[in-house]
């Protein structure tokens, strides 16, 4: 028998181990998983919100002034968010005797109203038309505050500097009559301070016209409400500086 050359053996070997790794080497994924996982797109993280998913804007409140009615008074109250009307509602109506159920008839349809129409112009409550008629003025007066305040934002940057804004304090109720304070702010600063509501009548009405225009005054000069009590009319002083904070803390002053 014929015996192969131990140098053919090398040459063999060498061979087959070639063709194995060519073979290898053919068969290999054309991208590693790195390249994979680069190429496939990043989803958000779990609890991150996509830039489109932020909240909207958080609802502002706008008071009306207060409508004199032959029933009491009437006082509407608003929430806007994005320019529209979330919730409407009445911070004074007419109260006592039948006036009781006819506000409480008529005030939560003439809120839903509001809301659906937003605007002012919604049909009175039958059976309460006094009550109806307040509202709807208080309603458009705290509507033309909102109206006020979008013509301002949308004005030029190069404008006149910003509009002033109105804040209506809650009514503060005295021995002698109900106090409430409406403040013109401009900048963050108290520009004028008046009385939308004072006692009346008999010796009130003087006390009120003594106190009334010096502590406008000092309101303004104080940008505050630690402002002195008017001597002779304490009781319409201490209203007045109650409706005064609560119209300041609206100005988150």
């Amino acid at each position: 028998m014929r015996k192969s050359h131990p140098l053919r053996r090398i040459v063999l070997a060498t061979a087959a181990t070639v063709s194995g790794v060519v073979l290898l080497l053919s068969l290999k994924p054309a991208s590693d998983p790195a390249s994979a996982s680069a190429a496939a797109p990043q989803q958000p993280a779990a609890g991150q919100e996509a830039p489109q998913g932020g909240a909207q804007a958080a609802g502002a409140t706008v008071t009306g002034d207060v409508a004199q009615t032959q029933y009491g008074a009437v006082q509407v109250r608003l929430t806007v968010s994005n320019g529209k009307i979330t919730k409407a509602e009445a911070v004074q109506a007419p109260e006592g005797g039948t006036s009781d159920q006819k506000t409480a008839l008529a005030v939560p349809r003439l809120n839903q109203e509001a809301v659906a129409a937003q605007s002012a112009r919604i049909d009175a409550v039958s059976g309460a038309t006094y009550t109806s008629n307040g509202y709807k003025q208080s309603l458009q007066s705290a509507l033309d505050q909102v109206r006020a305040a979008a013509d301002a934002s949308s004005a030029p940057a190069s404008s006149a500097p910003a509009a002033s804004r109105t804040l209506t304090g809650k009514v503060a109720q005295t021995q002698y009559g109900a106090v409430q304070v409406r403040l013109t702010v401009s900048n963050g600063k108290i520009t004028k301070a008046e009385a939308v509501q004072a006692p009346e009548g008999g010796t009130s009405a003087q006390k009120t016209a003594l106190a009334v225009p010096r502590l406008n005054q000092e309101a303004v000069a104080a940008q505050s409400a630690r402002i002195d009590a008017v001597s002779g009319a304490t009781y319409t002083s201490n209203g007045y500086k109650q409706s005064l904070q609560s119209a300041l803390d609206q100005a988150g002053g």
